[in-house]
């Protein structure tokens, strides 16, 4: 079976509206069934469940729960937990799967499912195939002996705290600075705080009152505006934004600018290398920012680009033996601390660098020119092959014409949502305003007409 014919997953796993198509309590339950069968074939099987702070996530929980049973598969159940900690939690309990019930940065009326291995590690392809055909076979039931039991663990947050808070030297602490968290009343609401706290930072905490319906609601890493404005309303050193799940990181420095992903990529790059650790092979994605590559290449550095998704920033560092890669809208992923993109542990590296080298996060930014980059999410009802639409094709050609060798564009689909995101990066703010808007409203027009 080719990538081509997946029904179901997604880059990240299964996600879409609550309710609709695949994310139903029947074949939620039926997903869980299929999982227990493909990963957990031995005897004495586990598999650990978490979610983030949507109301949904009760719902998909015991469906879940009722599907890995039927299984025979033993079910540890972590409650609300960002999806880095179940991953490191899945390797700690030696279980066979870990499943994040979560969607991340949507918002509250969308869900999904997605699955870290025994390993902490995100699926592979085939594996992802072999649990969509297991999905049309007929859900069976094992003898009533052999049914999978549930067990709550009380102390996962605990066990979470202190894996993030080891990521920093043992002498290493953070007194003296003060730090605006956002939680984005998401799964790390009641994780960050502590961290930050038990490190010595003096901290302002933001997004940590979910009730179920505003994850992600004028908050976290997709909407850091309040919380430029709480830092510098509270003279803070810098803010932390986090997504609803907690493995996206966006700062914020004292001066109230963003600092994103591609800029936090190359401070903790930087690090490594000025320490002599970790590798000079950096990974990126299509969408990272030129003046990254740049300022890479002038400490001896090389970005290499995956296609968008942690998962293929993952398999692109294995491949050239990097240690740290990430992408433009947080997800940073440092190989030599866990296994998979974690905000938190991204957050305490540049807050390291920052005490190691007395920088401030706004200095340590400045070293990163960025191309001006424009990009606009095109929403579509259906997905068209863009790459066979010939008037599309024209308008990204006139647009790769007038930036010259001084620019790019890139039109990619979006793996989460019903988006086209239309990228456009050059030189000229200007120009590339107005050609990434040409180029939407072409697609905007060729949906309409198809």
């Amino acid at each position: 079976m080719s990538k081509q014919q997946r029904r179901y997953f997604g880059t990240d796993g299964i996600r879409g509206r609550v309710g609709d198509g695949a994310i139903t309590p029947d074949f939620v339950l039926k997903l869980g069934w299929a999982v227990g069968r493909v990963l957990a074939k031995e005897q004495n099987s586990r598999v650990l469940i978490g979610k983030d702070t949507r109301i949904s996530g009760y719902m998909f929980e015991s469906a879940l729960q009722a599907g890995l049973s039927a299984a025979g598969v033993d079910v540890y159940l972590l409650g609300p937990m960002p999806t880095p900690g179940i991953a490191y939690l899945t390797r700690t309990f030696h279980a066979q799967a870990g499943i994040v019930i979560s969607a991340s940065h949507n918002p509250y009326h969308d869900n999904g499912i997605k699955f870290f291995s025994g390993e902490g590690t995100k699926l592979s392809d085939d594996i992802e195939l072999e649990i969509e055909a297991m999905l049309d076979e007929p859900l069976t039931t094992v003898e009533s002996i052999d049914l999978g039991k549930a067990v709550r663990i009380e102390d996962a947050r605990g066990r979470y705290v202190e894996f993030c808070k080891s990521s920093v030297p043992l002498k290493m602490n953070f007194s003296g600075m003060k730090l605006v968290v956002d939680c984005a009343n998401g799964a790390t609401y009641h994780v960050a705080p502590d961290v930050f706290k038990e490190l010595g930072a003096e901290i302002v905490v933001m997004g940590a009152e979910p009730d179920g319906f505003n994850i992600n609601q004028n908050c976290g890493s997709t909407e850091p505006r309040l919380l430029q404005a709480a830092v510098l309303e509270h003279q803070a050193d810098l803010g932390i934004a986090l997504d609803g799940d907690g493995d996206r990181l966006i700062m914020v420095d004292h001066t109230g600018q963003i600092v994103d992903g591609d800029d936090l990529l190359f401070i903790i790059a930087r690090s490594l290398k000025l320490r002599g650790k970790g590798s000079s092979e950096i990974v990126g994605t299509l969408m990272s920012n030129l003046g990254l590559e740049q300022a890479l290449a002038a400490h001896d550095m090389t970005l290499h680009r995956s296609k968008v998704g942690d998962r293929y920033v993952i398999e692109k560092l294995k491949e050239t033996g990097g240690t740290v890669g990430g992408e433009s809208s947080g997800h940073i992923i440092c190989l030599d601390k866990t296994t998979t993109g974690d905000g938190i542990i991204a957050a305490l590296q540049v807050l390291c660098e920052i005490r190691r080298t007395g920088s401030t996060l706004h200095d340590l930014k400045s070293l990163v020119t960025k191309y001006p980059q424009t990009l606009i999410n095109v929403r579509v009802k259906k997905m068209i092959d863009i790459t066979m639409d010939q008037t599309i094709s024209d308008a990204v050609k006139m647009a790769e014409d007038q930036l010259a060798d001084q620019g790019r564009v890139l039109l990619r689909p979006s793996g989460t949502e019903p988006v086209i995101r239309v990228m456009v990066e050059g030189r000229d703010a200007t120009l590339t305003q107005q050609l990434a808007t040409d180029i939407a409203n072409v697609i905007k027009t060729s949906i309409e007409n198809s």
